[in-house]
């Protein structure tokens, strides 16, 4: 990367309170499994991977993302269960919603012909919407006794998500840099 390129990823968020529920869960995993990475990012559900973009043409991106969002109406989103990617993944599943992968494949499309943003290995594999409660640090050893743990465990949350969220990685951590209010949000909620 070049000293102006920043790893930026594009995502949809929960409310703050299943965010809180969720982190809980993540620092289970960090402290039972000895699996921290993924409390590096606030829990979110990936539409377009972790890209380089250089931070003096952030505008074009963010207005991009700002016009690509006005034109979407706000998402309906349902956690159900955890599921996995073995060896090593442990994640809320999401329920594969035609709005959902309406979105993805619209914001992928968009980000490409507009932003020669392509994200090469996403376009191989179907789009697969989860929520990391653990990956990378978590042992194989750790993912079969975890997945054990959780394969039965109850969650369920049902809520609509107002906007698109651009986060930025600070050489540590994932953070939010901006939020993209879909048509209808309201911004009281």
């Amino acid at each position: 990367m070049t000293p102006s390129e920043r790893l930026f990823f594009i995502a949809l968020l929960p409310p703050k309170p299943i965010q809180n529920q969720i982190t809980e869960i993540k620092q289970y995993f960090a402290q039972t499994y000895n699996s921290r990475h993924a409390l590096k990012s606030p829990p979110h559900i990936t539409l377009q991977p972790p890209f380089k973009w250089l931070t003096e043409d952030l505008p074009t991106l963010e207005q991009h993302l700002t016009t690509f969002a006005l034109n979407r109406a706000s998402i309906p989103i349902t956690l159900s269960g955890f599921n996995a990617f073995p060896p090593r993944v442990l994640f809320v599943d999401v329920i594969k919603t035609p709005e959902l992968i309406n979105i993805q494949q619209q914001l992928s499309n968009s980000l490409e012909q507009q932003l020669n943003i392509v994200h090469q290995v996403s376009k191989k594999y179907p789009f697969s919407p989860h929520v990391t409660v653990a990956f990378k640090d978590l042992s194989r050893t750790a993912f079969e006794t975890a997945w054990i743990e959780f394969a039965q465990r109850p969650i369920y949350f049902e809520f609509t998500v107002p906007q698109l969220t651009l986060l930025i990685h600070n050489g540590q951590t994932w953070n939010i840099k901006t939020e993209f209010p879909f048509l209808n949000c309201d911004s009281r909620l």
